[in-house]
């Protein structure tokens, strides 16, 4: 059993198909294909379900999955720890992303990174909040950033800003929208995100403060296919305040200013591994990037705007 066989099966894993994870690990897709065989023969089990729309775990792939996202990273760690020792921070992390880049702060982070560790490699991947948590628990992420609260013994996070949210609509349901009359809100048409995802968590809370159900007509896998949506008259939904407030003024959407919910960015690494010398560094990289990054989160809220 090899190191970089257990890498095309985390890699497939992932992204269910051959093709695709060749193109991520850097080698053909045949050799990724023997890679996978070979570690199959090796284990005397079948870790994949191969058919022509893909690649799907088995039973006993999806139970040895978490155990080899592991190995991968104390074979990170060790590489990273060695570093240190020769005095540099390098290595290969794989960061899960929650928003739009600049939100984020990722091109001033990438930059600083380059300048400061060069052989510190990042693999940005986007993600909901919910699969974020789960993968740097399960070893598939080594840190992500990730909405919401969060009392967890794997993980150690830490608070970068408070995040806003209110409800807007579309602009031409201008009429169907009035701030005194949240039963009005509640009635229309909603554009929701997934459950695992602390979008649609917030949203519930809305809704759950008021005693409602929402009416989900469509499901967006992601915060910017809301925005579209709602946009294109499809429903109403939460967003950003700072990008409804830009899509207000661009005449695109309707604010409801009945509420205004807040949770918490944070950064998280798993606990086990936050003296890592190349996680502590993108740690500290991802601080300066905001240098007034409260001490402590603020729990997630639905405030009533009078």
């Amino acid at each position: 059993m090899e190191l970089y066989q257990l890498r095309s099966f985390a890699t497939v894993a992932e992204l269910g198909h051959l093709t695709r994870a060749a193109e991520r690990l850097h080698v053909s897709q045949p050799a990724v294909s023997a890679q996978i065989k070979a570690l199959e023969d090796d284990l005397g089990l079948a870790l994949f379900q191969r058919s022509a729309s893909g690649m799907a775990l088995t039973p006993a792939g999806a139970r040895l999955l978490p155990l080899a996202s592991r190995i991968i990273g104390a074979a990170t760690e060790l590489r990273s720890r060695a570093s240190a020792l020769r005095g540099e921070v390098a290595g290969h992390l794989r960061v899960g992303t929650l928003a739009d880049p600049e939100f984020l702060r990722l091109p001033d982070l990438l930059a600083r990174a380059v300048e400061r560790h060069p052989l510190l490699h990042l693999e940005l991947r986007h993600e909901v909040t919910g699969e974020a948590f789960r993968k740097v628990v399960e070893g598939e992420l080594d840190a992500s950033f990730y909405y919401g609260e969060l009392a967890h013994p794997a993980v150690a996070p830490f608070a970068l800003c408070t995040v806003s949210y209110i409800v807007v609509a579309p602009a031409a349901w201008a009429s169907r929208v009035r701030d005194d009359d949240w039963e009005s809100v509640a009635a229309l048409p909603w554009v929701m995100t997934p459950a695992i995802s602390s979008h649609h968590a917030l949203a519930q809370t809305l809704f759950a403060g008021r005693g409602r159900v929402p009416e989900t007509i469509v499901e967006a896998d992601n915060e910017t296919v809301v925005r579209s949506l709602v946009v294109a008259g499809l429903g109403a939904g939460l967003m950003r305040e700072d990008l409804a407030d830009t899509a207000v003024r661009a005449g695109d959407v309707v604010a409801w200013k009945g509420a205004r919910l807040d949770t918490t960015l944070q950064f998280i690494v798993p606990r086990d591994r936050a003296d890592d010398p190349a996680i502590a560094a993108l740690a500290g990289l991802v601080r300066d990037g905001w240098p007034d990054a409260p001490r402590a989160a603020a729990a997630a809220s639905v405030a009533a705007v009078d």
